[in-house]
C-alpha cells in the first residue's frame, strides 16, 4: 500500500502567482492506488505528462472533456506545457490532487 498523502515541490513559473517556484505541495494520491482521483473544475493537480510518464507537471484542472481533463497553467506570460499543447490528460494519469501550498523555512 502506499501513502496517500505526497509532497512535492515546485520548480517553474506557470502556475504563478498561485503557486512559485520554492513552494512546496502536499498532495492526496487516494487510499486505492489506481482508483480514479475525485477532482472538480478550479483544483491543482499534479498529473504524469502524456507520451512522458516520468515528467509531473502541477496544473489546475479546467473542465471535464470526454478523453480526460483540461489542464492549464495560471500564468500565460511563460511559456508552458499544459492541455493546449497534448489535449485532455485522461484519469489514469492524474497523479494527485493538492490539499496545501507551503513555503520551506529558508536559513
Amino acid at each position: 500500500m502506499h501513502c496517500p498523502l505526497w509532497r512535492i515541490a515546485v520548480a517553474e513559473q506557470s502556475m504563478e502567482p498561485a503557486l512559485a517556484p520554492g513552494d512546496w505541495l502536499l498532495a492526496w494520491r487516494g487510499l486505492r492506488g489506481g482508483a480514479p482521483l475525485r477532482i472538480r473544475p478550479g483544483q491543482i493537480v499534479i498529473a504524469r505528462q502524456p507520451g512522458r510518464a516520468d515528467f509531473l507537471l502541477v496544473k489546475r484542472a479546467v473542465r471535464r472533456e470526454p478523453g480526460g481533463w483540461w489542464l492549464e497553467s495560471d500564468n500565460r506570460d511563460v511559456p508552458a506545457i499544459d492541455s493546449r499543447a497534448f489535449g485532455p490528460v485522461p484519469d489514469g494519469l492524474i497523479a494527485g490532487r493538492m490539499l496545501l501550498r507551503y513555503r520551506r523555512a529558508r536559513s
